[in-house]
Formats: C-alpha cells, sequence, structure tokens
C-alpha cells in the first residue's frame, strides 16, 4: 500500500467454504471505500498459510469447514497473531458452537444472512477493537444461559460502580470512544476500566467478557 488513505483502508479476510458465498461478500465489501482489499480462503489451513504473508485487519471466519475448522483456525491463529481480530460467520443452528468459538478468541458473531448494512457495521466496529453481536445471536446466547444459575466454581467478581457503567456499555456493542462520551471520561481512562474487568473475570476478551457478563446475569440485555 503506498499513501497515508490508501494504508488506513481496512483489509479484509473471508475463510469459507463455500466460494459463491465469498465471491459475492467479496464484491460488496469491495464497493465499500473503508475496504482496500479482500482476501479469500477455502479453508482453515489455506488460511493458516495465508497468515504467513497477509495479515488483515479482520478475519470472516466460517465455523464449519473441511480440514481445519473454524474454532481449531481460530484457537491456532491467535496464538501465533494474538492482536488479530476474528469475528465468526454463524448460520441458524450453530448456537453449540458459540461457546467454542468464544474460547477460541472471536471477537464477536455475525449472522451470514444479515441485511449487508450490519455487515458493513460489524466489519468497522470489530476493526475498530470493538465486540460485535448480531441482535439475534446476543439474544440466542442470552436465552441459552438464562435458566442457568452461574457456576459454582467460578469465583464472584466484585466490580466498582464504574466498572459496571464500562461493562454495560461494552455489552451494548459501543466503542471505547463511545463508552468514554457516555460517561464522560477519557477513552484512556475506559481502556483502563476494560483491562481491569478483562483481569478480574478471567476473561481472554471483550467478547469472552460479554458473555461472562450474560451467564452471570450481571446485565440485562
Amino acid at each position: 500500500f503506498k499513501g497515508d488513505h490508501v494504508s488506513q483502508k481496512k483489509k479484509i479476510l473471508i475463510v469459507d467454504d463455500h466460494k459463491l458465498f465469498r465471491e459475492g461478500l467479496k464484491i460488496l465489501l469491495m464497493n465499500l471505500e473503508e475496504i482496500g482489499c479482500v482476501w479469500e480462503a477455502s479453508d482453515g489451513e489455506i488460511f493458516l498459510n495465508m497468515l504467513k504473508n497477509h495479515v488483515p485487519d479482520l478475519v470472516l471466519m466460517d465455523i464449519e469447514m473441511p480440514k481445519i475448522n473454524g474454532i481449531e483456525a481460530t484457537t491456532k491463529a491467535l496464538e501465533i497473531y494474538p492482536e488479530l481480530k476474528i469475528m465468526a460467520l454463524s448460520m441458524y443452528g450453530d448456537e453449540e458452537y458459540f461457546q467454542k468459538m468464544i474460547d477460541a478468541g472471536v471477537c464477536g458473531f455475525l449472522l451470514k444472512n444479515s441485511e449487508f448494512s450490519e455487515v458493513k457495521k460489524a466489519i468497522l466496529t470489530a476493526s475498530q477493537g470493538s465486540n460485535y453481536f448480531t441482535e439475534e445471536i446476543l439474544y440466542r446466547l442470552v436465552n441459552r444461559f438464562k435458566t442457568k444459575q452461574p457456576q459454582n466454581n467460578e469465583p464472584i467478581v466484585t466490580l466498582s460502580d464504574r466498572e459496571l457503567e464500562v461493562l454495560k456499555l461494552i455489552c451494548k456493542g459501543l466503542s471505547n470512544q463511545e463508552r468514554a462520551d457516555n460517561l464522560f471520561i477519557s477513552k484512556r481512562t475506559v481502556d483502563h476500566h476494560r483491562a481491569s474487568l478483562v483481569t478480574k473475570t478471567n476473561t481472554r476478551n471483550t467478547a469472552s467478557l460479554v458473555i461472562y457478563a450474560i451467564k452471570n446475569k450481571m446485565v440485562e440485555i
């Protein structure tokens, strides 16, 4: 890439074994001025090899694929590139994989049948460092954990009022800057509170923090 303007454009990698879906999404993404280039991989093995030469701003990762599936590919990729942002591409009926993908380290979920306006919002939100959950998936996660009590072996976490405020805004999918604006504090302070929340709850990232909050009924969504 040459020039600051071009280098600021997002580099996206689509990992999916359905060629028609990949190519259709690529065409739509390339029409967005925020997107600089879109790469494709048809399975997790090809994806992992591609990372040696291309590190994208965001990976859109299918869950069920031949050879190396999305869960394994995400886990292996984040072991090598812990700062890599990976969003799961989900179908209805994939709920059994949600927790595994979150444990693997994804920054959110996007339904494959989403409107393209939502796809755009998800990509820009996730590539800027925030979690993103398609609303239907968030409700499915809430319903999945609604009847379950917090695990007895999980320690009860004590949060300050400010940390709880930040946690609620994180669960709403707001960016760090939006959280800061809402609470009239600096973005750096929000970053500090988010880091503290991840440490206190012993979660991996913002997405797993959201699930922890839902599971333990710390927030209402």
